[in-house]
């Protein structure tokens, strides 16, 4: 946490009904700084004030019991209680552990292809919570990615979609639409990935069918192609990128076992 000490440890201890937060929602606070959220509105900022008091106080610990309803003007309609403490060292020591075992936990996001759709793909992931990979054997494009991204250059990216994690999301874009296939084939033929897409049209798709169906162990039915087919006709690389990632997150975040509530 790079907020200044003390620090207070605001969760969500308990959930009734909707909230903007699911339970074990966790977030930190400081005199001057914050990381993390319950889920914002006059909620978090009731929170905020509370975490701030508790500063100034001589006390270690508060609690909050709060009806989600018109009167602090959150429609979500649930209840939810929250649990705020001073963190000691050791209790700041063990929430940075977590936060690394969170992050190495995150599942993998390869972009194959790093031309002006795939640059404006890693510039949303890298916002989102994903380890992203910008991947392409042409130094100059890789160069044009400003996003904060793992990039890797090489000839040979097939190697990487070999070596991925088990669950990652593979979105293939060359340059290249022999490229693209073999890319393509080699990530359905892991059996493990959460996603599978390839940049084109319903044309493309069917000649991709044609060229897995020689390849008896792949099934051609997981490839997402077109990728983000939303129904928007806009065909700008951001647009295509806002799509895309919406579809993406929503395949590697379907298996969580809490539902996101919105406030």
């Amino acid at each position: 946490m790079q907020i200044d000490l003390p620090v207070v440890e605001v969760s969500l201890t308990r959930v009734r009904g909707s909230s903007p937060r699911e339970e074990g929602a966790v977030m930190y606070v400081s005199r001057s700084g914050m990381a993390g959220t319950i889920g914002g509105g006059q909620l978090e900022y009731m929170a905020l004030d509370e975490a701030r008091k508790l500063l100034k106080s001589c006390e270690n610990a508060a609690k909050m019991d709060v009806p989600l309803g018109p009167e602090i003007g959150q429609c979500c309609g649930g209840r939810v209680e929250i649990s705020l403490s001073v963190m000691g060292a050791h209790a700041r020591v063990a929430a940075t552990a977590r936060a690394a075992a969170d992050a190495a936990a995150l599942p993998h996001v390869y972009v194959l292809g790093a031309g002006h759709v795939g640059r404006a793909l890693v510039n949303v992931f890298q916002h989102m919570p994903v380890a992203c990979h910008l991947v392409d054997s042409r130094s100059e494009e890789l160069g044009m990615s400003h996003a904060d991204v793992a990039k890797s250059l090489t000839a040979l990216p097939e190697s990487l979609v070999r070596l991925a994690p088990k669950g990652s999301a593979f979105i293939v874009l060359t340059h290249d639409h022999a490229l693209d296939f073999l890319l393509a084939a080699e990530a359905l033929a892991r059996g493990d990935a959460a996603y599978v897409g390839m940049i084109g049209s319903a044309t493309k798709r069917s000649k991709f069918a044609s060229f897995a169906k020689a390849q008896e162990s792949l099934d051609a039915q997981a490839l997402v192609c077109p990728i983000g087919a939303l129904g928007s006709g806009d065909k700008r690389p951001e647009v295509i990128a806002a799509a895309v990632v919406a579809e993406v997150m929503a395949v590697l975040t379907a298996t969580s076992v809490v539902a996101h509530a919105t406030s």
